[in-house]
């Protein structure tokens, strides 16, 4: 194959990659009539079209779909040794993609980089919050953050945190003239405040556990909120009991401005942990990263 093809062919998933001829031009770093002339010119060796082109965006026909499975790993899989090849440097170097939660970014992944990035100048680390279950992979993502139990079988997980708890709260201006639940059922009686999970438009339902029982109840109120935070100042305005990791109420609990109720329902369970593909060779400076999170009991 003539180098000309290489390089047309790496530009062509590129292209299809990004969406758009001008980021993929920035990312080569030529002009975008440049790459537009050099995919016309490997359209025309293949007598196929591979990309539909529009004034919006750019996508794959079903050649260049075709074309693109073919190839995509394979330039991966030449990216991936390449940037092995900087574990020969005095400190290992590279660029980690990391998609978590808010509260586990504040809780788990901040304090652990920290601690970690001064002594590894060469080693830069995005951090993407979100609460969306999001596919790493096909997100191109080197890893990410979830509650043990609902990361994916296939995947490399690697405990980074305690065990958590959850905790129900409400203001002492709240439970004025309110009987405090006593079993989770009692819930139905009050007004909540709900976190809302976006990837499924629903709401998370609030689960217990006491002697083997588990009871998930689906609880009702005037507020939900994608935000634990926003979730914890509700409940300190005293609208409505809150549902939350207890290490997000514990400083509340301690100064009287919450009140924790149900506590013996609230079993810890597996607590965050840093998933990956079990296919892919870690690069030094995410083995490093993997060490400093790694949960020591």
């Amino acid at each position: 194959m003539a180098r000309q093809d290489l390089t047309d062919l790496l530009s062509f998933a590129t292209v299809a990659n990004e969406g758009s001829f001008t980021r993929a031009a920035k990312r080569l770093g030529v002009t975008q009539s440049a790459l537009s002339h050099a995919m016309n010119g490997l359209e025309a060796r293949l007598g196929l079209q591979l990309l539909n082109r529009s004034t919006r965006a750019v996508s794959t026909t079903q050649a260049g779909e075709r074309l693109l499975r073919t190839v995509g790993p394979q330039f991966e899989q030449i990216e991936i040794e390449l940037t092995a090849l900087t574990e020969l440097r005095d400190k290992p170097a590279g660029n980690i993609r990391i998609t978590a939660s808010e509260f586990a970014v504040e809780t788990v992944l901040w304090p652990a980089l920290q601690r970690l990035l001064p002594d590894y100048p060469d080693i830069h680390v995005e951090v993407v919050s979100s609460d969306i279950r999001t596919d790493i992979v096909a997100e191109r993502f080197d890893a990410g953050v979830r509650i043990g139990e609902y990361v994916e079988k296939d995947m490399v997980a690697v405990c980074i945190a305690p065990p958590m708890r959850m905790a129900v709260v409400g203001a002492p201006t709240y439970f004025a003239g309110r009987p405090k639940p006593r079993q989770p059922d009692d819930l139905t009686g009050h007004r909540c405040i709900n976190l809302a999970r976006v990837s499924r438009g629903d709401l998370f339902p609030w689960e217990f556990e006491r002697a083997g029982r588990e009871i998930a109840v689906k609880v009702e109120g005037q507020l939900a909120f994608t935000s634990l935070r926003l979730i914890r100042e509700a409940a300190l305005a005293g609208l409505g009991l809150a549902y939350l990791p207890e290490q997000e109420v514990q400083a509340n609990v301690a100064e009287g401005r919450l009140v924790r109720v149900l506590d013996k329902w609230c079993q810890p369970f597996p607590s965050y942990h840093l998933y990956y593909p079990s296919r892919r060779q870690p690069s030094a400076a995410f083995t490093v990263l993997v060490e400093a999170l790694r949960y020591r009991a």
